[in-house]
């Protein structure tokens, strides 16, 4: 059996990677990276930064991007539950502005693979989560980019219930919308 199970999305390059656990009366053991299982599993990238959040129910960071030099992201949550969203901000690519979600929890253990490229959110589900991801580029403070993460024109389907007001910061609540967007990839 391998380590990772990668499963493609509906968005070419966006992948769910659900690992192996490995699991007895004493507790769990799984890998959650290996260059190697991931290469051979589509994603041949290089990660030079980890990321760890914590945030409470309601809170939605995002949907976050670099306007120059994109992240990629393999991201999972370690406590609790998020629902975790990417979006295609490649102008050439055939599914522009089109997005997917998965949810990601301490339970299911999914990762989620976003290349560069996309903007990058999640809404949290549960009373708190952790959220941890590697990057493949630096975070660069001058090249932040956002959009709003409730923009109709791309209608992602959050599953948090009629009325939800998230939590955002205040970068969050000025994002625009994607037909706002000014970014060069």
């Amino acid at each position: 059996m391998g380590k990772f199970h990668f499963v493609d999305t509906s968005i070419a390059g966006v992948k769910i990677i659900e690992p192996t656990v490995f699991g007895d009366a004493r507790g769990y053991f799984m890998e959650t990276y290996s260059e190697k299982d991931f290469t051979e599993g589509g994603i041949p990238v290089k990660f030079l930064q980890d990321n760890e959040s914590r945030s409470r129910r309601g809170v939605l960071r995002g949907l976050h991007f670099q306007k120059h030099n994109p992240q990629g992201k393999l991201v999972r949550v370690i406590e609790g539950e998020v629902f975790d969203v990417a979006v295609d901000l490649r102008k050439a690519s055939s599914t522009f502005g089109k997005w997917e979600g998965v949810v990601l929890s301490a339970e299911n253990k999914k990762q989620f693979f976003i290349p560069e490229g996309f903007a990058h959110g999640f809404a949290v589900l549960s009373e708190t989560a952790a959220f941890v991801y590697k990057c493949t580029r630096f975070y660069d403070p001058t090249d932040e980019g956002g959009l709003m993460w409730n923009d109709p024109a791309i209608g992602i389907q959050w599953p948090v219930g009629d009325g939800f007001v998230p939590l955002l910061s205040e970068k969050d609540k000025k994002n625009p919308v994607l037909a706002e967007l000014n970014w060069t990839f």
